[in-house]
């Protein structure tokens, strides 16, 4: 892959600069289309960088821990010809900017909608995983008239439904993971630390190849990236409250798509979004653990893509 081809053309500096040593580190990550570009865009609080491409109604699509909005190439690849693709990284994470606040869900929330609002694009179709469910929730319970359908992917909603039984899985201890010794200990380490992700939440650890790991292990070491991370975690409790507040209100009303892993939460993802929305149709990847786009990239793909269109 030519790096030079590679880099979007509206970037900072800083951006630049980072993502060329990403790119240099791992260079078998699938990248986005040619015709796709970059912007950094002001929000409330944070500037998130975005890529942006195709032509067509829009499909916003958002990431989680773990990944970057990197993760979501072979869609966006898929998707660009006939749709604008819209790809952020949430604030704290991969090319956004890392501030010490605002990692409750509704924030993030309206920075999503900060990008449409710059982009001026009034609706979109959504596409979200892992953390990414939970902005995409409250993007979707605070803007019903600008998600048309969501395709949400194996992580569930915090305050809603088995939500209490789910944390207290001893899977999930890295939910309160965190404070400054933590991050000490993780920091010049967090390979590995995302290494225990990638084997323990997957089916087949060996589908997450090197160059993979490399790519991601590289952005969470950037500065703040990882302390950014913990607060995403730690903001749990709060948005707990928010989506109890929210879905209170009224389920949604527009298609979702709940897509589980088999080796994952398989069905159980269409279960949690009948509480929250009334038009859910259960979807499942098979011979996948969490990390779908990874481990059965045509798939997945193959799955969000026929949703979205309609098929």
């Amino acid at each position: 892959m030519n790096i030079m081809t590679a880099v979007p053309l509206r970037m900072s500096l800083g951006a630049i600069a980072a993502l060329t040593l990403v790119l240099t580190a791992s260079a078998d990550v699938r990248p986005f289309p040619p015709g796709f570009h970059t912007e950094e865009i002001k929000t409330d609080g944070a500037t998130i960088y975005v890529r942006v491409g195709g032509q067509g109604p829009a499909v916003v699509m958002l990431h989680g821990f773990g990944d970057t909005g990197d993760m979501w190439a072979p869609v966006a690849e898929a998707l660009s010809k006939g749709h604008t693709v819209v790809v952020p990284d949430l604030r704290g994470m991969g090319l956004s900017s890392h501030p010490e606040g605002g990692y409750d869900k509704k924030t993030q929330a309206g920075d999503i909608a900060g990008v449409l609002d710059k982009l001026k694009i009034p609706k979109t179709d959504l596409v979200t995983h892992d953390i990414g469910n939970m902005v995409g929730y409250a993007l979707a319970a605070q803007f019903p008239e600008r998600v048309t359908r969501w395709v949400i992917i194996d992580a569930p909603l915090p305050g809603i439904g088995p939500w209490d039984e789910i944390i207290r899985s001893p899977a999930l201890w890295h939910f309160n993971f965190r404070g400054p010794d933590v991050e000490r200990l993780v920091q010049g380490r967090e390979r590995i630390y995302l290494d225990r992700f990638w084997n323990e939440l997957s089916a087949n650890p060996k589908s997450i190849d090197e160059a993979t790991r490399e790519h991601y292990a590289k952005l969470y070491a950037r500065p703040g990236a990882m302390h950014s991370a913990f607060n995403q975690f730690a903001a749990f409790t709060q948005d707990a409250i928010d989506n109890k507040t929210l879905a209170a209100k009224g389920k949604l009303t527009m298609p979702v798509l709940a897509i589980g892993a088999d080796h994952s939460f398989g069905t159980q993802m269409a279960d949690i979004m009948r509480l929250v929305a009334s038009n859910v149709t259960a979807g499942v990847i098979t011979d996948s653990g969490h990390w779908v786009m990874e481990e059965q990239p045509k798939q997945t793909t193959a799955t969000i893509v026929n949703f979205i269109q309609g098929k």
